[in-house]
Order: structure tokens, then C-alpha cells, then sequence
């Protein structure tokens, strides 16, 4: 079915087509022309299948038959929970609404509001922040929440984990009753629904697909690797071909870092993105990745929801993730809008019990495998040890027990 059969404007349509998209997928077909009719709408649908076209077009097409800005007021509002999100989603209206003439503005933290506000003066149609700094906007005055005709949570689940509920709560409770609102989500917990009943009117229910599985054009593998050998695992499966452009996820920003660090000693062109980064370093990570400057980019949780990226060839679980429900929002990294892609966990012994809450969560039980074509080989501690020559006393550690304590202690004698 052709974007214009949805009811959408000629020149949004011209806009879309612009971006190189021919058809819209499954979501975009179910939740636009409920939209449009002014329906609220819950949609639920794996990462990757076009959530944000799904309301971002909608939005555009109701603005379309206004007067654009003219009263500097905001007509509409969407949440999403990191800044890289608010970026993408920026960037999805200008593309698609580039006939259109909005004035759109990103609001989010990690940068000077000045610009913000100097945009919020001179009148914007869409806003898409961040919830924090959304609250520091209203607490200056400086934004307008009465007059909102659309109001998307998007995320929602992400929402609650990173705790911007009450942030969210603080910010619906000003804008206007008016309103038509959606909230999409990979996923809906008990808790989005609670918020949902609170906020919404009669919603429309849209899922696409089972909630806990990724999309099937993802081809899941699970290597059981020795924690210390998984960096070395790692550079094999880079090293050997295929691996145009491949997302790493680590547990944390340090390991990020320490990753890409020794990526980039092999040679491989990659770049760490995580919270610890300032806002220049990781728009030009990103920037980069896109452009393929780089090969790899290693990143955190806390940005994976922010990295939408097209061809992604492979998602690469350095670490097993912790909350069973990352897994889904991390692999669906690769495999966007019909493509297909390849999504790779390395599991240790210590992190079996994380394997175990994913099969869980999304019903299905994995084949565990051994990386084809690498080969684990124990450390020779003879080999790598120095010798020792007869002239030298050597150090020995030895393991005692201290008689007037209970606690193991080590002392070099």
C-alpha cells in the first residue's frame, strides 16, 4: 500500500519519497489512519519496524492544514528518554516535512539553553525533549504546554527504567486536556499501562508481532566465550571478514572504552558513545559511524535507544545484558525496516544466569554454540611466566591463616 492511500498530505507524501521511502511498514499502515482520525493510540511493535513514522507522519499531516508558528505557540509534544533519540526523531520530521515549512526544535540536556530558548521565542510548531530538560524549560517559563493538540510518549517502557516517570507525570499534568495522545513503546510492562488508563481516552490498541520477541529478520547466535578470552574473540569475528558495520554493546562506559581502545590498537576503526561522553563527542560519533568512518562503535544501554542507524550489519553482545528487556532494544539495532541482520551475545560462565532471565522474557530457549573458526586455547603458564635464574630468590606467594584472626590473609615471604 502507497504512503498516499494512508490519507496523508500530497506534499508530505512528495516528503517521504524524498527520503527514499516507497511503502509503509505494518505499524505505519495500522496506526497512521487511526491518527488521523484523532484516535489515541497505543502502539506496540518490535525495535525497528518504523515506530516513529507512525506518529511523526500523523503530527505532520494535522499541522500541514494550519498556519505554521504564526502564534508561536507548541501545537505538539513528543517524549523520548535520551538525547540522541530527541536528535533522530528532529531530524525524521525535518526530512519528511521538508514541503511542509515547520519549525521544529530538539530540546535536551548535555548543552547550553540559550539556543533553546532563542528558538522558543521566535515560535516552534514540534518540540521533542528530553524530560529533564523539558522541566527546566517550564520551570523558566520559557515553553508554552497549554496549547498542545498532539502528545506522544515515546519509549514509554525506557520511560520508567531510567526514572523519568514522575518527570512525565509533572509534564502531562499542564498540558492541555484537549489532545490527542500516544504512546509507543517495544514493549508494555504493567506499570506504562497504569500510566496509560490515567492519561489516555478510550486508546486504540496496536501491536504489531509477539511484545518479547525481535523482529524475524534477525539471525540471533549465543558464543559461549571464556570471560577472558572474549576480547580476543571478538577481534577474530572483526578481523575475518563480513563486519562492515557493527554495533558492540558493553555493560559499562568504562568497558566501552576500554574496548574500543583495544579495537583501535588492532587497527579497526571504532569509536566508544556512552553517558560519560560530552554532547560534540558523541553527535560526531554518531556522525561518524553513519558516514562509516568507522567500523565499529561501542556503546552502553543508556544509548542504545538513541541509535538509529541504517545497514547495521551486526549487533555484538560484548556483555550479556542485565535486564532481560535490553536484549530485544539492542539487537534490534540491526534488522530495520525489512533489512536483515545478525545479532551475536558472548556468554560466559558468570553470565548464564542473564541468558537464562532472556529465555524467559522472550519465550524461546537458544542454541548454545562455539564461535565457528576460533579456537579456545588455555593459557600456558609456563610459557608466559619468566624464568626464574638460580642466583635470584623468588618471590613466592604464600596463603597462611593468621592464628589470632579467621580472615584468609596473603603475605610475600
Amino acid at each position: 500500500m502507497p504512503f498516499k492511500l494512508l490519507g496523508l498530505s500530497d506534499p508530505l507524501v512528495r516528503g517521504i519519497l524524498a527520503t527514499g521511502y516507497t511503502a509503509p511498514t505494518e505499524i505505519q499502515s495500522q496506526v497512521i489512519p487511526a491518527a488521523i482520525e484523532g484516535k489515541d493510540i497505543i502502539g506496540c511493535a518490535q525495535t525497528g519496524t518504523g515506530k516513529t513514522a507512525a506518529f511523526v507522519l500523523p503530527i505532520l499531516n494535522r499541522l500541514s492544514h494550519e498556519h505554521a508558528a504564526k502564534n508561536k505557540n507548541v501545537k505538539a509534544l513528543i517524549l523520548t528518554p535520551t538525547r540522541e533519540l530527541a536528535q533522530q526523531i528532529e531530524e525524521c520530521i525535518i526530512g519528511y516535512g521538508r514541503f511542509l515549512h515547520m519549525h521544529t526544535l530538539a530540546v535536551y540536556g548535555g548543552v547550553s539553553i540559550v539556543n533553546q530558548l532563542n528558538a522558543l521565542r521566535r515560535g516552534v510548531d514540534i518540540v521533542v525533549a528530553t524530560p529533564g530538560r523539558l522541566i527546566d524549560h517550564m520551570g523558566r517559563r520559557s515553553i508554552d504546554l497549554r496549547h498542545i493538540e498532539v502528545l506522544v510518549i515515546d519509549e514509554a517502557d525506557r520511560m520508567f527504567d531510567m526514572g523519568f516517570i514522575n518527570d512525565v507525570r509533572k509534564i502531562i499534568a499542564v498540558v492541555s486536556v484537549k489532545r490527542q495522545t500516544m504512546l509507543f513503546s517495544a514493549t508494555i510492562p504493567q506499570e506504562v499501562k497504569a500510566l496509560a488508563a490515567g492519561v489516555m481516552n478510550h486508546p486504540k490498541i496496536i501491536q504489531i508481532g509477539q511484545q518479547h520477541n525481535p523482529i524475524e529478520t534477525i539471525t540471533q547466535h549465543i558464543y559461549a566465550v571464556p570471560k577472558e578470552q572474549k576480547i580476543d574473540t571478538l577481534l577474530y569475528m572483526l578481523q575475518k571478514g563480513g563486519m562492515y558495520s557493527v554495533l558492540v554493546f558493553s555493560r559499562t562506559k568504562h568497558g566501552a572504552d576500554k574496548i574500543s581502545y583495544r579495537l583501535e590498537r588492532a587497527g579497526i576503526k571504532s569509536v566508544a558513545i556512552h553517558s560519560g561522553r560530552t554532547q560534540g563527542q558523541r553527535r560526531r560519533a554518531m556522525e561518524g559511524f553513519k558516514n562509516n568512518k568507522f567500523q565499529v562503535m561501542v556503546a552502553t544501554d543508556i544509548a542504545a535507544r538513541g541509535i538509529d542507524v541504517e545497514g547495521i550489519s551486526h549487533v555484538i553482545n560484548f556483555d550479556v545484558p542485565v535486564i532481560a528487556e535490553d536484549y530485544i532494544h539492542r539487537i534490534g539495532r540491526t534488522g530495520r525496516a525489512t533489512a536483515t541482520g545478525d545479532a551475536i551475545t558472548l556468554v560466559s560462565r558468570d553470565e548464564d544466569k542473564y541468558l537464562r532471565q532472556i529465555e524467559r522474557f522472550i519465550g524461546r530457549r537458544f542454541k548454545i554454540e562455539k564461535c565457528p573458526g576460533f579456537v579456545f586455547v588455555a593459557p600456558d603458564l609456563s610459557q608466559s611466566r619468566p624464568e626464574v635464574k638460580s642466583h635470584q630468590a623468588p618471590h613466592k606467594h604464600v596463603f597462611t591463616t593468621d592464628r589470632n584472626r579467621r580472615r584468609p590473609r596473603w603475605h610475600r615471604r
